[in-house]
């Protein structure tokens, strides 16, 4: 079975030739049990967002340390589903609430600064999602070879970019967007617009894999990965607001 590339790590060509190999099960998976699945993994993600938004909110000293915990955590349950794709129903459901613990901490203390925000964020990724959607259903976003060539590197470029970053900052002298004005604000623009175009190439593998007749388990998997890139979304249209309400204040 050929499956065609993704820069989506849950997709990546060697994990989902594993996972069609390890899954195992009765029924097929469909692109509505897929989707099914995502609602779930967000309805666990607002649960544990919520509670983390009512601690920063009330001042809540624990909320900052469940933030940080929720980081690591939701780092090791993404891991293990990528590398164990067969124990992605435990494990996916897992990072999702641990995911919601830190989005939920981080978004409410970007509230605190910024009235609004976060209910602009949530808008604003919920319009990008659904207009890459509708251009990718009605044939004006295509997963050509050439397109998906570009979006790979694209991201590659922008995981390089931020680990450089990471390793920068360890020593004082990392490089933060927020921070460097109007420029800053057009590349986080330019960083929206590659985890948005990333959606294209989740929606055609996981039609790509419905077609195949995959075993239904898979969509839990799919699920999960799916959820990592809107979630990618949220978070740079969110640090995007930051930068762009900052800069109108100086």
């Amino acid at each position: 079975m050929n499956f065609q590339r993704s820069s989506n790590p849950a997709f990546s060509d060697a994990r989902m030739r594993n996972a069609v190999n390890t899954f195992i099960g009765e029924g097929t998976m469909t692109v509505k049990g897929t989707l099914t699945k995502v609602a779930l993994l967000f309805l666990l993600v607002l649960v544990t967002g919520s509670i983390a938004w009512k601690l920063v909110m009330s001042g809540n000293s624990i909320a900052y340390p469940l933030a940080i915990g929720g980081t690591i955590a939701a780092l090791i349950f993404g891991f293990i589903a990528c590398f164990k794709p067969e124990k992605s129903y435990i494990f996916g459901p897992l990072y999702a609430l641990a995911e919601g613990l830190t989005l939920g901490a981080w978004s409410a203390i970007a509230e605190l600064a910024f009235s609004g925000i976060v209910v602009m964020a949530v808008g604003s990724t919920l319009v990008v999602s659904g207009l890459v959607f509708a251009g990718y259903r009605f044939g004006f976003l295509k997963a050509s070879a050439t397109f998906k060539k570009v979006i790979i590197y694209a991201t590659l470029g922008v995981a390089g970019f931020y680990l450089v970053s990471m390793l920068l900052n360890a020593f004082g002298m990392g490089v933060n967007l927020m921070n460097m004005g109007w420029f800053g604000v057009v590349i986080e623009l330019i960083i929206v617009g590659i985890a948005a175009l990333n959606l294209v190439l989740d929606f055609d593998m996981i039609e790509q894999y419905s077609e195949a007749g995959v075993p239904a388990s898979m969509e839990w998997y799919c699920a999960y990965g799916l959820m990592v890139t809107l979630l990618w979304i949220y978070i740079e249209i969110l640090k995007l607001l930051i930068s762009i309400m900052a800069r109108s204040r100086d």
